[in-house]
């Protein structure tokens, strides 16, 4: 982080905030799931299995909880670029270390280089180092078990209400990205 830091110009004087970025895709191919009824009664639960899917990039600050979100209908480098610009926008007052993924479109040639951001790259191989990935579990454990969507548009419109709330609950988010290592 160090390293990253030192890449800022010095007389930068905003204050440095550490993120976490990473990806999801959200589909119409419902998950059926174990879930509670009462004893001697079978849930009925309704499945489709209809292949459109919209992504959630999304970065998140251990330290204070916050995040930054957007769904987009691909994940790619040109949609990178959109998503660190408006997070760039987002986040002006800050210097910004994003750690991500070795994903194709992260390390792309043509990946933006933004002013206020300066990156760090996971070890390959190594999910479980990124806390974005507890934020995709908890989504699809609490607002999406068992769901199944008649149209892309009433999905998004369900991601959408459900990043909101989340982003508005910065001690919710602290505490499922806050690893004791991620904290600087």
């Amino acid at each position: 982080m160090a390293t990253a830091e030192k890449d800022f110009c010095p007389e930068d004087k905003r204050p440095v905030k550490l993120f976490f970025q990473d990806e999801a895709r959200f589909g119409r191919i419902s998950d059926p799931a174990y879930c509670w009824a009462p004893s001697g009664l079978r849930p009925i639960i309704s499945s489709r299995i209809v292949r459109e899917f919209t992504y959630v990039f999304s970065a998140v600050s251990p330290n204070d909880g916050q995040s930054f979100s957007l769904i987009l209908p691909y994940a790619n480098t040109d949609v990178m670029n959109i998503f660190l610009q408006e997070f760039s926008k987002a986040f002006q007052e800050y210097r910004i270390i994003l750690i991500m993924d070795k994903a194709a479109w992260h390390r792309s040639k043509d990946l933006s280089k933004v002013e206020n951001i300066r990156y760090i790259y996971q070890p390959p191989y190594s999910p479980e180092l990124n806390p974005v990935e507890h934020l995709w579990d908890y989504i699809r454990e609490n607002y999406f078990k068992n769901a199944y969507w008649l149209s892309m548009e009433t999905l998004e419109k369900a991601l959408a209400a459900v990043l909101k709330k989340i982003a508005d609950c910065s001690e919710m988010i602290q505490s499922l990205v806050g690893f004791h290592w991620a904290i600087i």
